[in-house]
């Protein structure tokens, strides 16, 4: 990917989305049939989209620096704060019927919730990921490291930020929104959630590695020509 405007608007136009989008299917939960700790390992549904924004944020980060990778992570902020509003706004409009607005409430009533957790997360999980990402990549390329061995810093700072917004994600919206904290007949649940969605972010983080080299490959090809 080359160092354009137009590439940095994409990238940002592609984290927003996923990022609004983790909030609206959050609240459903997928099976995964995997056991852990007694039960089966839930995860909620946004656990792709979420991976998408810190591959997003690793990708501004390594191409056009840490300043723009903030920038871009105070702008998902906003867009989740725009987000909720119109959501909030859709919902207190009169509806033509009534069971459709009993659906629409169902499907994006605990919208608030959700999103409040998505944000405490975020903001910890982001802010950590992208100074991890530049202190890693600084001191490797400070001491005569290469590009190419950025998969060190995209899936150390990946995969530790993810913990953070699994544990604080998870803790906030289902361990206080649905009172599973309160539930010792959910305490494990939530546990197992936690590790399992963890464990799902972990492979999804190494598994988009290669997408990360192939999106940031011209950074490689600037380090050998000036080699």
């Amino acid at each position: 990917m080359k160092k354009t405007n137009t590439n940095l608007m994409i990238c940002a136009m592609v984290f927003a989305v996923a990022l609004v989008i983790a909030n609206v299917v959050t609240a459903k939960t997928v099976q995964t049939g995997i056991p852990l700790f007694g039960s089966t390992i839930l995860v909620p549904s946004a656990v792709v989209c979420y991976c998408i924004t810190f591959l997003m944020t690793d990708v501004v980060g390594e191409i056009w620096g840490p300043k723009e990778a903030r920038t871009i992570v105070l702008g998902g902020f906003a867009c989740q704060v725009l987000a909720l509003c119109l959501i909030l706004v859709a919902q207190a409009l009169p509806a033509a019927d009534p069971a459709m607005q009993g659906s629409f409430d169902m499907l994006l009533g605990q919208n608030g919730i959700f999103v409040l957790a998505s944000m405490a997360g975020y903001l910890l999980a982001q802010s950590w990921d992208v100074f991890v990402f530049h202190k890693i990549r600084d001191r490797i390329l400070s001491n005569g490291g290469s590009e190419r061995s950025r998969w060190i810093w995209n899936n150390a700072s990946t995969m530790t930020s993810q913990l953070i917004d699994t544990v604080v994600f998870i803790g906030i919206a289902f361990g206080i929104g649905f009172g599973w904290l309160f539930d010792s007949a959910m305490i494990g649940q939530l546990g197992a959630m936690m590790v399992g969605q963890y464990l799902c972010k972990f492979a999804l983080a190494a598994l988009d590695t290669p997408i990360f080299y192939f999106l940031t490959r011209n950074a490689e090809a600037r380090q050998l020509q000036t080699a």
